[in-house]
Parts: structure tokens; C-alpha cells; sequence
């Protein structure tokens, strides 16, 4: 009986899925990865997922660590852009620069440059595509590349949220010139 008065009640609990290994980026979810764990209420963020079910088949965004709790916005697809702005698009650029993508993770603002002078005999001035859209997605992942289109063909290629006038500019612009990126940090409002 003493123990039973000394030992405290239970705190509630919710469940959650958490990766049950290091998973790379671009893996397909199968039942074995995941595992549901009991935590507080508190630690659940918008969009998480509570059972087995909702995560088998998804293919991972992001890299996850064992233990990590998962989100719908850690998953391809329209959890990709969960807190973006309505009307958002995904846009896939590739880089002119592919070493350049190990500077970059998910997240971070980048402003995109484009610019047609080749160095030597033609000379343009640079033109400023899109200005502090976030990363969503880099082909430097977990410093593997090709695994999320599952190919070489990812070497260089970064995925951006970007507004309906942002991705008219971005869509093909590669085949106007270089594209480069800029690392920015927030607006300052």
C-alpha cells in the first residue's frame, strides 16, 4: 500500500509514430521502420501520425533519426509543403554548381539567381528569379544523392517552395541560363 501512494499516477499519454532506425531520405516506409511509442500530449506537433497505417507505402522527405517523431511534412507529397502559403508549388531546379548543394539543407531561405553570360565572349547581367524561398528538398541529402527520384539523376537538384509568379520565373529556367543560389536569412519585417 506504500508503494502504491508513493509511486505517482500515470501522465497521459498519446500515441505516435517514431522511426524505428536512422532512415535516409527517399526511403518508402514499410511497417518495420516505424514504431508507435506513448508520449505526452504536449509533444505532439500538427500533423503527426498515430498508427502504423498512415506512414506504410509514404516516401520520406527528409532524413529521420531513430526516435524521431514523424509528420506529415516530413513525407512526399502535400506534406511537403504543410506550412507554406496557400497556392504554393514545388519547384525542382538544378543547379549550376552540383557541390554547391552540400551548403543547403531543407529549410534555409535561398534567393535564386539566373544568369546567361557564359564568361568569355557574352556578357549579361544577372537576373534575380526568386527572392528568400525555402528549400524543401536536396539531392546532398544524408549526403547521398539521387535517392529521393531513386537515380544519378538528382546530382545538383534542390526542390523550393515557391508563389504561383515565383514558379512561372523558375519553371524551365534553366534552359535560359545557370541558376545559382544565394543562402539568405529571414525578411526582416
Amino acid at each position: 500500500m506504500a508503494v502504491h501512494q508513493l509511486t505517482p499516477a500515470p501522465a497521459d499519454s498519446v500515441t505516435a509514430l517514431a522511426a524505428a532506425r536512422d532512415l535516409p531520405a527517399g526511403s518508402s516506409l514499410a511497417p518495420s521502420d516505424v514504431a508507435e511509442v506513448q508520449v505526452p500530449p504536449g509533444m505532439i506537433a500538427a500533423g503527426s501520425l498515430g498508427v502504423t497505417a498512415e506512414a506504410a507505402g509514404k516516401q520520406l522527405a527528409a532524413p529521420l533519426r531513430k526516435g524521431q517523431l514523424l509528420t506529415d511534412a516530413q513525407l512526399l507529397g502535400p506534406g511537403l509543403l504543410a506550412g507554406t502559403p496557400p497556392g504554393s508549388a514545388a519547384v525542382p531546379l538544378r543547379m549550376a554548381d552540383p557541390s554547391s548543394i552540400q551548403l543547403v539543407s531543407p529549410g534555409q531561405l535561398v534567393n535564386v539567381v539566373l544568369t546567361s553570360a557564359n564568361g568569355y565572349d557574352q556578357q549579361a547581367a544577372s537576373e534575380v528569379l526568386a527572392t528568400a524561398v525555402p528549400v524543401l528538398w536536396t539531392s546532398g541529402q544524408g549526403g547521398k544523392t539521387g535517392e529521393w527520384l531513386g537515380t544519378g539523376e538528382t546530382d545538383g537538384l534542390i526542390v523550393v517552395a515557391a508563389d504561383p509568379g515565383q514558379a512561372a520565373r523558375l519553371a524551365g529556367a534553366s534552359t535560359q541560363g545557370k541558376l545559382f543560389f544565394v543562402l539568405v536569412g529571414p525578411p526582416s519585417g
